[in-house]
């Protein structure tokens, strides 16, 4: 059972993935590119848990804490830089 549900998460992530990189390709604005590759950070960590479960190695984990912070100051950053253009 287990197995049909990474099968079935793998190809939902994936279909996913194809979607926002489409966003991310077509734009238009900054702040909806942003977001996709914001979204497509978080997919990549969602695939590495996934491949964590999989290899049964725990230490695919450590990398996915740490992709998560920099695509955490990488948000932070850009809406500091939003909040900056307007004033």
């Amino acid at each position: 059972m287990l197995n049909i549900a990474i099968i079935v998460s793998v190809f939902i992530i994936g279909l996913c993935m194809l979607l926002v990189m489409i966003r991310f390709i077509k734009g238009p604005s900054l702040p909806d590119r942003v977001t996709a590759f914001d979204l497509f950070a978080t997919l990549v960590i969602a695939s590495i848990a996934i491949f964590s479960l999989v290899w049964e190695n725990t230490n695919f984990l450590d990398v996915a804490v740490v992709l998560s912070l920099i695509a955490f100051l990488g948000a932070m950053s850009f809406a500091y830089y939003i909040l900056k253009r307007r004033k």
